[in-house]
């Protein structure tokens, strides 16, 4: 899952990424409005958490500008703890969420969760598709009950089909979501994770549809 992370603050922004990046998740970053409209317009993330208070931009207009493209990303916005006003303002401008400033770390990527969750139609932290179980808080992966030991990028490429599941996911949509902006993506290497899913999962739960992409099904 690719994250964006919209902050201005250095501290808070290295601290952010580096809990995310340990959750497996794949972060930009964009420390100021006009770079944060640009990537939310152009790269697909899977949600956002987007600060207010921005250099040469300001968070809402970057959420209403977003929201006006017809850009769906969940969006988490971060305000100042006693500023209610903004967060009346912030739900109604699109945003999924918000967290105010100072919060614990633990309490945002619940949130996270959450709003990605939703967005792709579920309600709970574990996700099936029969016999694979995936917990997205603990970012284990289970078959029948048995824990399989999984790669950084076989976890990401699972987790997002795991997130759209029964959906045909091509080549190019996978690669997007789970390297960074910055990361020298290869679209070949796709194949390869997917081959040694294939290896680790039971048998048909992965699709391949000839010239789209893949898709992951419960077997008949």
């Amino acid at each position: 899952m690719r994250i964006l992370i919209v902050e201005d603050e250095p501290n808070i922004s290295d601290q952010l990424a580096s809990s995310l990046k340990e959750e497996s998740y794949v972060v930009d970053i964009a420390t100021d409005g006009r770079q944060a409209l640009f990537l939310g317009l152009t790269e697909p993330y899977d949600a956002i958490i987007l600060d207010l208070g921005l250099p040469q931009m300001d968070g809402i207009s970057i959420l209403k500008n977003w929201r006006e493209a017809g850009i769906t990303t969940p969006v988490i916005i971060l305000t100042a703890r006693d500023n209610w006003s903004e967060k009346v303002i912030g739900i109604d401008a699109g945003a999924d969420d918000y967290l105010a400033k100072p919060f614990r770390m633990e309490e945002l990527l619940a949130r996270l969760r959450a709003i990605i969750r939703r967005a792709a139609g579920h309600s709970t932290s574990i996700l099936h598709c029969g016999v694979i179980e995936l917990n997205t808080k603990t970012g284990k992966v289970a078959i029948d009950g048995l824990v399989l030991n999984l790669t950084s990028h076989e976890f990401k490429v699972l987790s997002y089909l795991m997130h759209h599941q029964n959906e045909l996911v091509s080549k190019a949509e996978l690669t997007e979501h789970i390297y960074a902006q910055d990361f020298d993506r290869d679209s070949n290497t796709i194949e390869v994770f997917i081959g040694r899913l294939r290896k680790k999962l039971p048998k048909d739960y992965i699709e391949t549809v000839r010239g789209g992409g893949y898709r992951l099904v419960t077997p008949a």
